[in-house]
Order: C-alpha cells, then sequence, then structure tokens
C-alpha cells in the first residue's frame, strides 16, 4: 500500500462504539474541510484509507459537538475492519466508481445476465464496495421468480468462487437442507449425528436465520462453538465425519451472508437467491451428494405441491449443470415441528430427540428418521425402506447422541441452552379441538419475543392440530428475555387469534349438523 499524496489531510480516528450490523460507517463534522474539499454530503460513499488498509463507507454527517475537528468518526464493524487505535491517521477520498450497479440496474429493468456481469457483481459484494442500498436494489431485481436456471447457475458459480472452498478427496460427501418456513424443524443436528455414526461424512455448515426465528447455527450456537475457522472445522470432520458449524465463519459463499443480513431486513427469501444460496455453500463445502427438505402447507414457504415442483425443478436442473447430485424430499408443512421455536428451545428439543427422553416431540424424531434415511440410501446401496431402519437404529441405541457430544466437545464443548426469565402462557377457554396453526404468525411471535437474536426467546407449542383441548389447557408460552419484548409477542398474538384455531365443541357440532 502507497502513503496518502501530501495534498490529502490526514484525519483522526475515533472510535463512537457505534452497532451499524455489516454496514461500514464514518462520521464527519458538517464543517469537515475534508467535506468541503473533496464534495461529500450525507450517505456518500467514500474510500477511508490507513497506511495498510482500506474500505469503502457510508458517510454521515453529523451537525453537533460529537466529533471535534479534524477527527473522524467510525462504526464498529468500520473501527474493526481497518484495525485501528484512537487517534491513528486515516485518509478520506472519492472511490473509484462500481462499475456492476450498471448490471443491477439492467437486471432492475427485467433484462437477463451473463455469467461475467454475475461474477462482477458478487466480487464486488464480497470486496465491500455495495452498500446495503446497493444490495437491496440487487436483492429485489433478483426476486419475484425473476431468474432463469441458467442466471441461477452463474449466481452459484459466483458466489462459490468469491470464497474459500474445501475438497475432500473422498468419493462421498453427504449434505442436506430445508428450505424452510416451518417453525422448529431442526432436524440437521440430528441428522448428522445419525449419519456421522453410521460413518458418512458430512461437514455441515448453516446459515443463521434469514426470515425465521432460528437458524440451525442459531440453535446450535447454545449448545456449542459454531464460529470455527476452516481449519478448526476440517479438523472436527476428519476427527468426527462431521461438523455443525456456521458457514459465514469459514469463508464458504461469504457473498451469502451479506445478502442474507439484507434479506432479514427486507423480509425476502427468493426462490433464485434461495437455491444459489444453498448450492453455493454446498460446493463450496465440497459435497457431492445433498438432500433438499421441502415442507409444502397453506403457511409454510412453499405453499402449494405445484410451487413445491417448480421449486424441486429448479433446484435439480441448477445441481446438474453444477455437477452436484440432488434429490428432494416433500414433507408436512401444515404446523409447526417439535415443541420450541427459537434457539434454545429447538435446541431442548434437539436433546431430548438425541437423549431417547420420554417426554421427546414424535414429530421431530420421526423427520430426522426420515430425512437420515433418505439421505443414507441416496448416498450407499441400502435397499428402499433400510434407511429409516439404520437411522432409527442409531437414535436408540444412543450411538447418534454420542456423536452429537463428541462434535460439539470438540468444537469447543457441549453447553447448557439458556432459560428465558419472563412467560406468558395462551389458554384455551373451552373443551374442544385444534383446528389450525398458522406459521407464519407463529414465527412472528417468536421474533417479536426476541428470537433469534436473544438466544432463550421463543414460543413454545404444547398442541398439535386436531388435539382435543380442555378449559385452562396451555395452548402455548411466550419465552423472552425482556418484559417489553414480551409484552410486544403478547400484543401482536392477542391482536391475532388464528395463531391457533380452536374450535369449541359447539362449533364442531354445527358443522357435522350441517353437513
Amino acid at each position: 500500500m502507497t502513503l496518502m499524496p501530501e495534498r490529502m489531510t490526514p484525519l483522526k480516528a475515533r472510535r463512537l462504539g457505534l452497532d451499524t450490523q455489516q454496514e461500514l460507517t464514518i462520521y464527519l463534522r458538517a464543517d469537515s474541510p475534508v467535506c468541503k474539499s473533496e464534495g461529500f454530503s450525507a450517505l456518500s460513499r467514500v474510500l477511508v484509507r490507513t497506511e495498510q488498509l482500506h474500505i469503502i463507507a457510508t458517510l454521515n454527517i453529523v451537525t453537533g459537538d460529537l466529533l471535534q475537528h479534524g477527527e473522524i468518526g467510525l462504526s464498529e464493524p468500520a473501527w474493526k475492519k481497518l484495525q485501528l487505535n484512537d487517534g491513528d491517521s486515516i485518509w478520506a477520498s472519492h472511490p473509484a466508481p462500481i462499475g456492476s450497479i450498471s448490471h443491477v440496474r439492467a437486471k432492475v429493468y427485467g433484462h437477463s445476465l451473463k455469467r461475467e456481469q454475475f461474477r462482477e457483481i458478487i466480487e464486488d459484494v464480497v470486496a465491500g464496495r455495495y452498500a446495503d442500498v446497493h444490495l437491496a436494489a440487487f436483492i429485489t431485481a433478483c426476486g419475484n421468480d425473476n431468474m432463469s436456471n441458467r442466471e441461477i447457475t452463474y449466481l452459484t458459480e459466483a458466489m462459490v468462487n468469491a470464497g474459500s472452498r474445501i475438497e475432500w478427496d473422498l468419493p462421498i460427501v453427504v449434505d442436506k437442507h430445508c428450505v424452510g418456513g416451518l417453525p422448529g424443524n431442526r432436524t440437521t443436528p440430528i441428522v448428522v449425528s445419525i449419519l456421522t455414526a453410521c460413518g458418512l461424512t458430512v461437514p455441515k455448515t448453516s446459515s443463521r436465520a434469514i426470515t425465521s426465528p432460528a437458524g440451525t447455527a442459531d440453535t446450535m450456537e447454545t449448545l456449542t462453538k459454531v464460529s470455527l475457522s476452516l481449519d478448526e472445522m476440517k479438523q472436527v470432520v476428519c476427527e468426527h465425519g462431521g461438523c455443525l458449524a456456521w458457514g459465514g465463519s469459514v469463508r464458504l459463499s461469504p457473498a451469502d451472508d451479506l445478502l442474507i443480513k439484507v434479506e432479514r431486513m427486507l423480509d425476502i427469501d427468493s426462490e433464485g437467491q434461495l437455491i444459489a444460496s444453498v448450492l453455493s455453500k454446498k460446493i463450496a463445502a465440497g459435497a457431492t451428494h445433498v438432500l433438499i427438505d421441502m415442507p409444502v402447507g397453506p403457511t409454510a414457504k412453499v405453499r402449494s405441491q405445484a410451487s413445491a415442483d417448480k421449486l424441486a425443478d429448479s433446484f435439480r436442473k441448477v445441481a446438474k449443470s453444477l455437477g452436484l447430485i440432488v434429490d428432494v424430499m416433500f414433507s408436512d408443512g401444515s404446523q409447526p415441528v417439535g415443541s420450541g421455536v427459537g434457539p434454545a428451545l429447538e435446541a431442548r428439543d434437539i436433546l431430548a430427540v438425541l437423549q431417547n427422553q420420554a417426554d421427546a416431540p414424535a414429530d421431530l424424531k420421526e423427520r430426522a428418521i426420515r430425512v437420515a434415511g433418505a439421505m443414507l440410501e441416496m448416498a450407499t446401496e441400502l435397499p428402499k425402506g433400510e434407511g429409516e431402519k439404520r437411522a432409527r437404529e442409531q437414535i436408540e441405541s444412543g450411538n447418534a447422541w454420542q456423536k452429537f457430544c463428541d462434535i460439539c466437545k470438540a468444537q469447543g464443548g457441549l453447553f447448557e441452552p439458556p432459560i428465558a426469565p419472563y412467560r406468558f402462557e395462551l389458554i384455551a377457554h373451552e373443551h374442544g379441538q385444534v383446528k389450525s396453526i398458522d406459521n407464519r404468525r407463529l414465527s412472528q411471535v417468536a421474533k417479536l419475543a426476541g428470537a433469534p437474536a436473544d438466544l432463550a426467546a421463543g414460543v413454545e407449542v404444547h398442541v398439535k392440530r386436531g388435539e382435543t383441548v380442555k378449559p385452562n389447557q396451555a395452548l402455548l408460552t411466550i419465552h423472552a428475555e425482556s418484559m417489553g419484548e414480551l409484552n410486544y409477542a403478547v400484543e401482536y398474538l392477542e391482536a391475532h387469534p388464528e395463531t391457533i384455531q380452536v374450535c369449541t365443541d359447539k362449533e364442531i357440532t354445527d358443522a357435522s349438523t350441517s353437513v
């Protein structure tokens, strides 16, 4: 890195302690000579340099006395990226224009993009040249079924090539992914434990939540360390056959984590980027065989079988063009799985299943067995039905639990999930039957309670569709780490009684009579 030109005025770095998520942000006084000489205004993109490092950040203008003359303030992410100490010299100037923005603009207007255009976009994203507003434009332009299978393939390739890639030198490396939209469907840790107990290699890297109350990485973080380096991940897999790590920490498809954070803010999870996100992580992690679990239901992410068939077809075609073997398994998405919705609550369900506890959620156990069985049959020569039998044996013998313990200990220890101090129970007022449980409403209640940021927050569901309930029986319990978040969740739940619909005996009788 060359020294700064003499004509540029150095500024003194000041740490402001502002958390701006992944957005790199700087702060200058309105009367700063640098603002005047460079023509900066609020929200300008600025190239910020030390003598060793540089970033591109978004400028905020300060009109009060927060900063002294000659100082530049930095948010926490910007401060850490530049590895600063208070008072270090910094230079600020205009960055070079971002050429790939023209490709985003073309996509906004409905044009198809080529392989090279996706490569340039993703390279600029990973290099930190895009502000959140640019990422939002790209995500929105690619949403609403606006990407062809060819474009999804190009995007997937670009995302893989922008980060690290692991080669295991093995003929078969298995992985799985659930499309989502089904609260509590945390089968991955159970499946990995089963498969590694059967001798398969499963280098599992998972994402944090996008629009849900918990991702696998969020849930596993309540049980063990998930932010592993690439070398740490390889060591755990080599010793125990698998891992349960956060993909963002090992730079596998790093653009994906940057896009996910903005998708979370927009509450958008488009199908094209979903496919690219999933397959790029699997290819980068060295997988050869991948099972996609696709829940289908009226309030799941995939709402109809026709939509499921279309998405599955795209998954298969894109995967084939990239040399990846993919199978898709459709599953029931009509109601939540297990009891817990939220990181710690889902972790407790996982432990209950693996430990063969008497009150373990049977539906979570059976789904995990079905997924693991299908993966065993896909990766080995087991006959139809034998995979599920083998998977069940691993749980009920305790082999899967031992494998889970070994993996967690190798990753940094096995922890006890936290418990939330504030709770609210939703009570049934009359005798009746549970008619429906709205997955989306339930997820929103859990998120308002603080999940996934508050690991102990979420919702515990005590009933299933079709079950008979009695007066004063608890239907669900909200868990929160603060009274304020508990109140938010309760207010939303009370405003949306359809979250759990219970038909009274009279309504059931009237409906039967009318038929």
